[in-house]
């Protein structure tokens, strides 16, 4: 067994009649546990490819893996080191799964139902997972069925989705788990902490273990006297929470819900929300990346100092990789799960939509090597923001604009190969075509970017002497 990596995440949900075109939206910034990179990479796990036989790496745990599994996308750790975490992922039922966001606890449950040392954990989920489901409630109860059998080492969040649901799940313990469907009208923004709040064990958008409310009730576990509260109950309410999560919470809810006024410390912003518009990838992208703008905390604002590094952002340093799930509607099943990507810190990068029925990713995006390398977009996406970070407002023009033409491109191209796959033979082979050709246009614009941001940033050397001969 190796030694334990950790992480720490922001998760977005969106359910379909929130979404701006009826997709269910499933997205998560994947950040390290420290500063250092983790190189990320993407691929198609194909069924042949899938283990018959798992092997945890974080754990001593081992067992079978059902048969047939089903072709699914993944990102993977580029070092393999510490197991597969393969994050995120669609499979060919257009089932996306997001694993995970690390969460707290609090001692009260960790004394009834201690974490289990050789358990499962972030590592193995997405693999022992994802392959084998075909709707985002059997996610949930495949997750919760494997939790229950092998327990887990660490407490975290987990989402799902199909074209017409929406699930967030979370570990309680080392056996216990709750997850509850996302309205069709409603938006999550969750961070590390528990996030789960109202909860009704009777409701048939709940799923949990079987003998969780007698955990509760046997054990005096719930602080309230008229509701049930799973925050409260199984989760945590610290100055850690005050500073590290519930700030990224509030500043989303204050970009969705610009209305309402709440305090970013505040421990009790509500899980679910109902936004004041239709939320588009764009929104989703602009939060990920988000870094507190237009407030006091803005680590690149003008506020005191004190205040700039008072709250920690969603967009940071430690993103590795970014994705958003999306399941779309009114279109043939094998365009409708997109796998919309981006690498390294969110604030200098963009997103690209590529489509998840294929059986190979483009060599930018699979072959990520664990030592730099600009022909790889991770070190070339960590490269830019690197650059960026040192002078944002000398930068932050550009990398607007970067972000508008890869979107506006990529969202002309996907339009485009909507409508000509009537008439495609080799659907596949057409959009392994199409992934590649977006690739290769994000590569060609961020080379571009970091061309521009070079030849900017030489202006401003303080290693120069103006000299007019």
């Amino acid at each position: 067994m190796h030694p334990r990596k950790t992480g720490s995440c922001t998760t977005i949900l969106v359910g379909k009649k929130a979404s701006i075109d009826g997709s269910t939206m499933i997205a998560r910034n994947e950040d390290s546990g420290s500063d250092a990179s983790n190189p990320q990479r993407f691929v198609v796990i194909n069924p042949a490819d899938q283990p018959r036989d798992y092997h945890a790496v974080q754990s001593t745990v081992h067992f079978p893996l059902p048969a047939n599994p089903l072709r699914y996308t993944s990102t993977p750790d580029a070092d393999t080191q510490f197991g597969i975490w393969g994050e995120s992922g669609i499979n060919s039922a257009n089932v996306a799964m997001t694993a995970t966001e690390t969460s707290t606890t609090n001692t009260r449950i960790l004394g009834i139902d201690p974490l289990v040392e050789n358990g499962i954990g972030e590592e193995d989920f997405l693999t022992i997972t994802l392959p084998y489901i075909h709707s985002a409630r059997d996610g949930v109860q495949r997750l919760g069925q494997l939790i229950e059998q092998y327990g887990t080492y660490e407490s975290n969040g987990v989402a799902f989705s199909d074209q017409d649901e929406v699930w967030y799940f979370e570990s309680i313990g080392g056996h216990h788990w709750a997850a509850i469907r996302i309205p069709d009208d409603a938006y999550v923004i969750a961070p590390n902490r528990f996030n789960i709040d109202h909860y009704d064990f009777t409701s048939d958008n709940t799923l949990f273990a079987a003998d969780l409310p007698d955990l509760i009730t046997q054990n005096n576990l719930n602080p309230d006297a008229d509701d049930i509260n799973l925050r409260h109950i199984f989760g945590s309410a610290t100055i850690k929470d005050a500073h590290y999560n519930n700030p990224r919470t509030w500043f989303g809810q204050r970009y969705l819900n610009p209305s309402q006024h709440r305090e970013p410390a505040d421990q009790d912003l509500p899980f679910i929300m109902r936004a004041e518009r239709k939320i588009t990838i764009e929104d989703v992208k602009w939060l990920l990346s988000s870094h507190y703008q237009d407030t006091p905390y803005d680590p690149y604002g003008n506020g005191p100092a004190s205040e700039r590094t008072k709250f920690r952002p969603i967009g940071i340093n430690r993103n590795q990789e970014t994705h958003i799930l999306q399941i779309r509607p009114n279109v043939p099943a094998s365009v409708a799960g997109i796998h919309w990507l981006a690498f390294g810190p969110n604030t200098f990068n963009s997103l690209v939509p590529f489509y998840t029925t294929v059986t190979d990713t483009p060599a930018c995006y699979r072959d990520t090597s664990t030592t730099f390398d600009l022909q790889k977009i991770y070190w070339l996406s960590r490269t830019t923001a690197i650059l960026g970070d040192t002078n944002y407002a000398l930068f932050s023009e550009l990398a607007d604009a970067f972000e508008q033409t890869i979107m506006a491109t990529c969202r002309h191209r996907q339009r485009t190969n909507d409508q000509q796959l009537a008439t495609t033979a080799d659907v596949p082979a057409f959009l392994e075509q199409q992934n590649q050709q977006m690739a290769d246009f994000y590569f060609e614009q961020a080379n571009l970017l970091l061309g521009k941001m070079t030849a900017l940033s030489a202006t401003k050397m303080k290693l120069r002497f103006n000299l007019a001969d």
